[in-house]
């Protein structure tokens, strides 16, 4: 199994390597492919624990200065085989069955439960203090439509019905880029709503104006899902645009009194999840990831298992 380590000192991200079953790793100046960012380049040193739970890294100098890591462009997913109506039931099927098998999935949503059990404790006075900021009120209102579940379906399927239908046909296949798109965030809006629904009748926790359901937000879910799709697609440079629309819409529920900051940061890493599992699906590694403490910093390590492997 390949090992992957990430070492943050401070907030800063320092470095990221990769070792394999018998802890050799790659040097500086080395790339290396990685999920979820695709190809990163190897800049500094870094901790790695091997199959053997030992460290690869002998002597390393942990003064190194903190770098930031470079990602090269996002590899576009394949173009699948059918994009037909009888296509999108059947993969949106087995996107549910997927779902909780996915270890990202555990990963993005142990993220966001943490999250929000942080932040819990500070949900009523932060709502008490919003309540008086008719400014903000104002700059975040037009995220209470963008964030619209039905907002979010109606783009979704027009990129569907205009790559199916508008766009000339290719060897007879009216699948291409545009309508794989439609495709792929139909189906990520599909399963984030059935999973927010669910859970909100399930927890039934009252928004601050008193009436159910609040946790987690649709809205934040729902845009941070298109987020996800849009960068498995374009890239993260391409698709950052859409991350701060996904911020704005769940910052508008804070402003809007609809719900409370642990609502927002569940729904958002719901939303991811369950945009990764639809994406995640056309080629890219599936992982998992864990802390450990290192002298001079934290260190992120974890596996990944290639699709062929899958």
């Amino acid at each position: 199994m390949r090992k992957l380590g990430l070492v943050v000192c401070g907030m800063a991200v320092c470095a990221l390597v990769e070792t394999t079953a018998g802890g050799v790793a790659l040097g500086q100046g080395d790339s290396i492919s990685a999920a979820p960012t695709d190809v990163v380049n190897c800049t500094a040193a870094v901790l790695c624990i091997d199959d053997a739970g030992a460290s690869p890294f002998k002597g390393v100098d942990w003064s190194v200065g903190p770098t930031f890591l470079s990602q090269a462009p996002a590899t576009p997913p394949e173009e699948p085989e059918h994009t037909g109506v009888v296509a999108l039931v059947r993969t949106t099927a087995s996107d549910f069955a997927a779902f909780p098998r996915r270890r990202s999935t555990w990963v993005i949503l142990g993220i966001g439960a943490g999250a929000a059990a942080i932040v819990y404790a500070f949900d009523d006075d932060l709502q008490e203090q919003l309540q008086d900021a008719d400014t903000l009120r104002k700059v975040f209102a037009p995220g209470k439509y963008v964030g619209y579940g039905w907002v979010q379906a109606s783009a979704a399927t027009g990129i569907y019905l205009i790559g199916r239908f508008m766009i000339e046909p290719e060897d007879g296949s009216r699948t291409n880029k545009v309508s794989h798109l439609g495709f792929d965030l139909l189906r990520a809006t599909i399963l984030t709503q059935v999973f927010t629904v669910g859970i909100k009748y399930a927890v039934q926790r009252d928004r601050p104006t008193g009436e159910c359901c609040a946790f987690p937000s649709g809205h934040a879910s729902v845009t941070f899902a298109t987020a996800a799709v849009l960068e498995r697609h374009f890239g993260y440079r391409a698709s950052w645009p859409m991350f701060a629309v996904a911020g704005y819409v769940a910052a508008s529920r804070l402003t809007d009194n609809r719900h409370y900051l642990s609502d927002v940061l569940f729904g958002a890493a719901l939303g991811m999840a369950s945009g990764w599992t639809v994406v995640g699906r056309h080629g890219r590694e599936t992982f998992s990831a864990y802390p450990v403490v290192i002298r001079g910093g934290v260190a992120l390590s974890g596996s990944y298992t290639p699709k062929s492997w899958n």
